[in-house]
């Protein structure tokens, strides 16, 4: 395992910036929205994270609008704004109960749009907006998704104002091209596939040791949690919850996902009780 000083100095402020964000969410929220500066430095040094690199992410947060000056108790510290607080809210489903799949009866939603060179930047940005949502590429300017995700395009198209150039269809694969073969090329199913399959690679043996263990130290509870959490956090946003039916027999989301619930039953109270220490009183 490398250390910090091993690590070159991007790789460590990355894993500060995402590490950071992950004890937001899964943390601070529980902690009345609000967290002390020193007691979030010393608990992010227990998972291997240089003080600097953590008050650097903490003050590019800040900096996005996040995060907001405020002492309580005698603690200087920061306050979760409105901004981050809606926008961790609005990942709480997928993170923590993953997406689950669409139903292959509802059909699909198509979107094609054609926008002209002079709005560039908003056609870039109305790519950025399907992809995040789910829809997979299957050509030229032709986005699908299960029709489920259809309100979702729309808003997307009308926020960037949009509608005069997109066109929205909802419909059955009724045949040609196969199905699971068409999705595959659309999404990268495959690599989303390893990624489940390397979580449960990397935490089955550590569920099974912890539920070996008589007591678990809160400390190696608080450790291993926000280490899971953050592994965890960014898988169910790049698989778009495709109907099981077209999915590979051996598709690894449903047992990576059951180890993630599991691992979380056992390790977040504890976790949260010795986060809490750290915490005016």
């Amino acid at each position: 395992m490398s250390t910090p000083d091993d690590e070159p100095a991007a790789a460590r402020s990355r894993r500060s910036r995402t590490v950071v964000v992950s004890f937001l969410g899964s943390v601070v929220r529980r902690m009345g929205d609000w967290m002390p500066i020193a007691g979030t430095v010393d608990l992010m040094t227990q998972l291997g994270l240089d003080a600097p690199s953590v008050r650097t992410a903490v003050f590019r947060l800040k900096q996005r609008g996040w995060l907001a000056a405020e002492s309580r108790g005698g603690a200087r510290g920061y306050a979760l704004t409105p901004l981050a607080a809606a926008t961790l809210a609005a990942g709480d489903d997928l993170i923590w109960h993953a997406r689950q799949p669409a139903d292959l009866a509802d059909g699909w939603c198509v979107v094609n749009f054609s926008v002209p060179e002079s709005a560039r930047a908003k056609r870039h940005a109305l790519r950025g907006h399907l992809t995040h949502l789910g829809f997979g590429n299957i050509g030229t300017a032709m986005w699908i998704a299960p029709a489920r995700l259809r309100p979702a395009a729309e808003q997307a198209i009308a926020e960037l104002g949009l509608d005069k150039y997109a066109a929205i269809f909802v419909g059955d694969y009724v045949g040609g091209q196969d199905l699971t073969a068409l999705l595959y090329s659309s999404w990268d199913l495959a690599g989303i596939d390893q990624a489940y399959r390397d979580f449960t690679g990397r935490y089955a043996d550590v569920a099974a040791d912890l539920e070996s263990q008589a007591a678990i130290g809160p400390r190696q509870a608080f450790v291993t949690y926000l280490d899971v959490v953050d592994s965890w956090r960014k898988l169910p946003f790049r698989d778009p919850g495709l109907p099981r039916e077209v999915l590979a027999p051996d598709w690894s989301a449903p047992a990576a996902g059951a180890l993630f619930q599991k691992l979380v039953a056992i390790l977040e109270g504890r976790a949260l009780a010795h986060a809490a220490g750290y915490w005016p009183s």
